[in-house]
């Protein structure tokens, strides 16, 4: 089954009382276990199609299916439970809790899922490891560099084991090279963990990794292609 499906998806935001479009005629599967790229300029359409592929955001018209879900049907409670449940976010900005340690950000979606403490514990020290970080758990936001940030959101994001792991533009506010040793230990997390991620960027050192890159323009999808296909046009 595919993580996500996208039929007919639509989507305008009003601007001074004006319909401006965002997205038109969007249909896009997102494949199972695979580094799904959305690629395109600011201003294209990525972070709103990443928005809906997570539930934040809700189309216009059109149908969107998560796991099996059809999303469009659930409450706003109920589907904040099922994102929840189904998605990890890594954000460009970190977004960490200042005031909360490394471990204690990793642990905090695990608290809101109602894990045991000492299950917690546990998958937050392997997450933390996981990222390089093992040796910084007790360290405040403020005490870690912009790459370390990023790896505890990545390790956060990870830790409730998600169906779907959303990256918007994740390396946009690092050097280049922290930005390379990111997109590594996502592909790597990604290879290891089996999971499916879709990571928006315009950084060509990011599609040069993707499994499946989805081209968009304009607010509409105007190429697909796939690593097979790729690999068939080289040879």
């Amino acid at each position: 089954m595919n993580p996500v499906v996208l039929t007919g998806v639509n989507k305008s935001y009003l601007l001074d009382a004006i319909g401006v479009p965002a997205l038109h005629g969007i249909d896009l599967e997102v494949r199972p276990d695979r580094f799904t790229v959305l690629c395109g300029p600011s201003g294209s359409g990525k972070t709103t199609l990443l928005n809906l592929m997570g539930c934040i955001d809700r189309p216009d018209s059109g149908q969107i299916v998560v796991a099996g879900q059809a999303v469009a049907s659930l409450s706003d409670d109920a589907l904040s439970d099922f994102r929840a449940r189904n998605f990890g976010f890594i954000f460009q900005n970190f977004n960490l809790i200042p005031v909360l340690t490394a471990f204690e950000n990793v642990e905090y979606p695990l608290r809101l899922a109602g894990m045991a403490a000492a299950h917690r514990k546990q998958r937050v020290l392997e997450m933390l490891e996981a990222v390089g970080l093992g040796d910084r758990a007790n360290h405040l936001p403020g005490q870690l560099s912009g790459g370390q940030r990023q790896r505890v959101a990545i390790a956060r994001a990870l830790a409730p084991a998600p169906q779907l792991v959303l990256a918007d533009e994740p390396t946009a506010n690092l050097d280049s090279h922290t930005g390379a040793a990111i997109i590594a230990l996502m592909r790597r997390m990604q290879r290891e963990q089996h999971l499916s991620v879709v990571f928006s960027s315009h950084d060509p050192h990011v599609l040069a990794e993707a499994d499946d890159a989805v081209f968009i323009q304009d607010g509409a999808i105007t190429a697909i292609e796939r690593q097979e296909n790729r690999a068939a046009a080289a040879s």
